[in-house]
This record gives C-alpha cells, structure tokens and sequence, in this order.
C-alpha cells in the first residue's frame, strides 16, 4: 500500500511548447517550475543547437536567449522527439526560413506531419521535402483560415506560432482545445501576441510585427496527476495529488467514477482513499474534453483489476495498445480487436520481466507492478523518464519499493550537460 502526499510537476506537453514559443521573441523569456525530464533536456540540446542561450537555475527557472544562428533542426535530435517539429512555424515565421528532419517520437501511431505542412503552406510558405528535411521558405506569411480535418495538438501550436507574426489574420478552424494550447496561447499574449479563442475549436490570431520577452509558470501535469491517482486506487491506498487541476481531468475523473474509484477533491488536491475493487467500464479516447490518449495505458493496468468487462476504444493513434501484451504477460485478460481492447478482469497480476515500449505504457506497467503479486522488472525505463519527472523518488515518497537497477545506464537528467 501507498500513502502520503506528492506535488503535481508542470505539464510536460505544455512546458515542451513554451520553451519554443521563446524563439519568436526579440529578448529572454523566463519559464518557471520546469520539471526535469528527458523531453526537456534533448529540447534544451536543440535549441542549444539553433544558437539559443539558455541557462537553468530551480529557483528562477528557465532562460532562454532566443539568439538563433541556425535554421536546420538535425535527424539526430529531432528524432529522439516528435514535439522538435513545432521549430517549424516560429523559424519561417521570424526568419523566413527552416529545415527541419522529419520527426520521430514514441512508436505509438503514423502521427503525420501533414496538418502541419498544410497550413504553414497556406499561410503564405514554399514547402519542399528534400533528403529527409522539411524545408520552407517565405518572405513573411500572411494569415488566412485554415480548417483542420483533425484537432491536432502539435499542428494547432504550430500554426499559432507561425501566425503570431504573420500579415494580417488568421483563423484555425477545428483547433484543438487543450488546456496546454490554453496555457501556451496566454504566454504568447503575455509577448505581446494577439490571440483569442484558445479552448475552443476556433482560434483568431492577429498578426503583429514582434514579440517580446516574458516570464510564464506552466500548468500542472494532467496526466502525471492522473497516473499517480491511478497508483493509489490501484493499490487500495490514501494518496494525496497536491497541486492538480480537477478541471482538466473532468471525463478521466467521471470514468474513474463510474468504475468505482473513491477519490475527493479539496483546493487543488485530489485524495484518494481506496477502499473496495474497480468495476468494469467502457472508454474511448478522443481529444480533448475527451478521455485523454495518455491516460489510456494507465487506465488499461487499473482496468485490468476491475470486475467485469471493459472496453477501450483507441481514437487517436492506432499503435497505442503495445502496452497490452506486457499487461497479459503479467496475468491479464486483454483481447485486442483493432482500436478495440476488451479486458476481463482478473483478481490478481504478477510481477515478471515487461518491457516499456512507450512513455505511457511504461508508467501503465510500473503501476501494474506496484499492484501485482511479487516482482516486477520494468525493461527500457528510460521512456518513462521522458515524462515524468523524479517518478521513482516520487513512487518511494508513498512508500512503494521501486528502484532503479543499472544506473550507469540510466543518468539523472540535467538540462545544463
């Protein structure tokens, strides 16, 4: 059993963003709490690389010099991160000019770049692909309505930065409504942008000729307070989440409801007293207000547990059920048809060794393996470290016996190295 008290980090998913939204200043931008993940180093290790000065302190945050020397974002780092691609919008933007690899990422789906391609072309630039690079060019881009046939997180931030400094207005129809768009459209407002309409599906942005430096502290982490509510039902235990934001999580807390969850929310924190076994429910992911995608995996261990039947339906990437064989691995009763998953719960898991294929599905088997009988060897952590910030230290802090085994492999993160 857990029990005790963590503090929520800030959104990753948010943070990822700000820290690109600073190459359309003219002047340092300050970002402050930002956890210390993978994703943040190897974007730091960009925008090092495009000429950026940026220096880290806990107390002050993030600072970041949009000294910009290069437009070319390389295969190597862009890899190793599908968010490098929102480099795009603000390089054409600022400069007129970018190349950048085409992304890599977590194996969770196709996740094309098209939406991406589609409106920076329509505002305004030449779009090429040569030798693996995206390349585009423009004198200035000039706003226009763009309509998105999917609302795609990465190509609403993408094309809000490519036109914040654009002639004229734009207009992004079928945007995504994330709280992180939210919270990167108010630091873009605090320099000076002019936007309107974050957090609905249409989103008006007013050109203008520069942006200005500013200091911005993110939201707190949805889905790290999701997973770490998830480790407290899972385990039948009293888990306090401090920090959350219960109106950012509303479907994943009414399905959590449903199945049987017993949790109270008081100024911020979510306590979870966990008292009786899940029951099964049906989920379908969608985006946002929908049940997120990154709570899917999580969700899938707890379910695992439940009485009864459950069926979750994958809707936005169509590989996110890898998780699944490790979870049957481990003892459950996981049919996979197509986006459909259909668990019969069992009463109890094993710990054996499970291999982490993606960030979330690594959170999803360590949770499992905090409720299974025995123990659980997590194979290729490092996907999780990506995401969540000092996980271990957090999961030892509510007394769980976890560890981190061959640390020679597994170095702390910092984002000055």
């Amino acid at each position: 059993k857990l029990s005790g008290t963590i503090n929520a980090s800030s959104a990753k998913n948010s943070v990822l963003k700000l820290m690109v939204a600073s190459l359309l200043s003219s002047s340092p931008c300050y970002i402050k709490n930002v956890p210390i993940i993978e994703d943040v180093r190897i974007l730091t290790e960009l925008l090092k690389y495009l000429g950026c000065d940026i220096s880290f302190d806990r107390s002050k945050g993030l600072r970041i010099v949009p000294s910009v020397k290069r437009f070319e974002a390389p295969y190597e780092l862009v890899n190793k991160m599908r968010a490098s691609i929102v480099v795009l919008g603000p390089l054409v933007a600022k400069y007129g000019r970018a190349r950048v690899s085409l992304p890599g990422g977590c194996r969770i789906g196709r996740r094309k770049i098209d939406l991406h391609l589609m409106g920076i072309a329509a505002l305004g630039a030449e779009i090429t692909i040569k030798e693996g690079f995206i390349v585009a060019k423009a004198n200035r881009l000039k706003g226009t309505t763009i309509n998105l046939h999917f609302p795609s997180v990465g190509a609403t931030e993408n094309l809000i930065m490519a036109a914040v400094l654009a002639d004229g207005e734009t207009v992004i129809e079928n945007a995504a409504r994330e709280p992180e768009i939210s919270d990167f459209c108010e630091m873009l407002r605090k320099m000076g942008a002019e936007v309107e309409g974050d957090g609905t599906s249409t989103i008006r942005i007013r050109g203008v000729k520069e942006l200005k430096g500013t200091e911005h502290t993110p939201i707190p982490d949805r889905i790290e307070v999701g997973t770490f509510i998830l480790a407290g039902v899972m385990t039948y235990s009293k888990v306090k989440v401090r920090g959350a934001r219960e109106d950012h999580l509303e479907m994943f807390l009414e399905k959590l409801s449903e199945a049987g969850g017993e949790f109270a929310i008081r100024n911020g924190t979510i306590e979870v007293n966990q008292r009786s076994g899940l029951k099964g429910v049906d989920i379908a992911t969608l985006p946002y207000p929908g049940f997120p995608t990154d709570l899917q995996a999580p969700m899938m261990a707890a379910l695992s547990l439940a009485e009864g039947v459950s069926v979750i339906t994958e809707n936005v990437f169509e590989n996110r059920f890898l998780h699944a064989d490790e979870l049957v691995r481990m003892g459950a009763k996981i049919d996979i048809q197509g986006r459909h998953a259909i668990l019969r719960g069992v009463k109890e898991l094993t710990g054996v060794p499970v291999k982490a294929m993606d960030l979330r599905g690594g959170a999803a088997l360590c949770l499992a393996g905090l409720a299974a009988r025995g123990e659980t060897i997590v194979e290729r952590a490092e996907h999780i470290f990506r995401g969540y910030e000092a996980f271990i230290e957090k999961m030892k802090s509510l007394g769980a016996e976890i560890s981190l085994i061959e640390e020679e492999d597994n170095e702390d993160y910092s984002i000055e190295d």
